[in-house]
């Protein structure tokens, strides 16, 4: 799952809410839903390929698709209007979704979506054969995380178009620069412990940025070609003789077939087999 560390910052952008009474899951559930699990009863990798991990392929495209919510209260689900202005991107979706159905059920938080969702998603990713690591989808706001994972959740944030951006353009005043640091700070809760080492070397950072903006932006080029070529890299040496999807059969087996596809119930490996066919689409799109 190592497409997954791409996207794994934009989680703090869904600040928990303050719980003045219980956070209905059903409800939470149903609005989540109708933004990851689209089509998800003839596609049981709908919620991994929406909202899950990229690995997991895309979703197939039917005119006959239609939205979980449909016929459900539109109080509690995201419209087909609003679906449009979604990321493609899953840890985008998921980031997306959990921020739009925090501000429609105000009793839940980011803690709540996290405790309840996250596993039906890890059941859609096994469903698929996917071998999922969701440490990177949800991390407890409780526990108090390491420094340097405290300076990538607040320097992600701070640089984000809507604050600092990626240059820091929009904080080259201190005061700029202080308010945004402060609301990501609030965000990435655990971090109490490093937040003035934290600021002190963000602010170097951005010192540094106004007076190298044209090599930093080279930068930041650079390294995301980097990363995109070795994320292809890897997709294509699983594709290579169908290893990843010989993979994701074995898997599909063991985890979900009660015979585990052993002589005698070939049927089951024929399942598995249509279970892991996105691999076929992604493997032919790379060729």
């Amino acid at each position: 799952m190592k497409y997954r560390d791409l996207f794994f910052s934009l989680l703090f952008f869904s600040t928990p809410s303050v719980v003045f009474g219980a956070c209905s899951v059903a409800n939470l559930t149903r609005c989540l839903d109708s933004v990851c699990a689209i089509n998800i009863g003839a596609n049981p990798a709908a919620r991994c390929q929406y909202c899950g991990d990229a690995s997991a392929g895309e979703p197939a495209k039917s005119s006959a698709m239609k939205t979980i919510s449909a016929g459900a209260s539109a109080k509690y689900t995201i419209s087909d209007k609003e679906l449009k202005k979604a990321p493609k991107d899953p840890g985008e979706r998921y980031v997306w979704a959990t921020k739009q159905c925090l501000e429609k059920l105000k009793d839940c938080s980011s803690d709540d979506v996290s405790d309840n969702y996250d596993s039906l998603i890890e059941q859609s990713c096994k469903a698929a054969g996917i071998s999922a690591d969701f440490a990177n989808l949800a991390q407890k706001v409780n526990k108090e995380k390491s420094k340097t994972s405290c300076s990538t959740e607040i320097s992600s944030c701070l640089v984000n178009e809507k604050r600092c951006n990626a240059d820091y353009s929009k904080c080259e005043s201190d005061s700029d620069f202080d308010k945004y640091f402060s609301e990501c700070s609030v965000l990435s809760t655990g971090c109490e412990s490093y937040t003035k080492e934290i600021r002190s070397t963000l602010i170097a950072s951005r010192d540094n940025a106004v007076k190298n903006a044209d090599e930093i932006l080279n930068n930041i080029v650079l390294a995301y070609q980097k990363s995109r070529e070795t994320k292809l890299k890897n997709i294509q040496d699983g594709c290579k003789d169908s290893t990843a999807k010989k993979k994701c059969i074995a898997m599909v087996c063991n985890n979900n077939m009660r015979h585990k596809c052993e002589l005698g119930f070939e049927y089951e490996e024929t399942l598995a087999d249509t279970l892991c066919k996105f691999y076929d689409t992604a493997c032919n799109r790379l060729k």
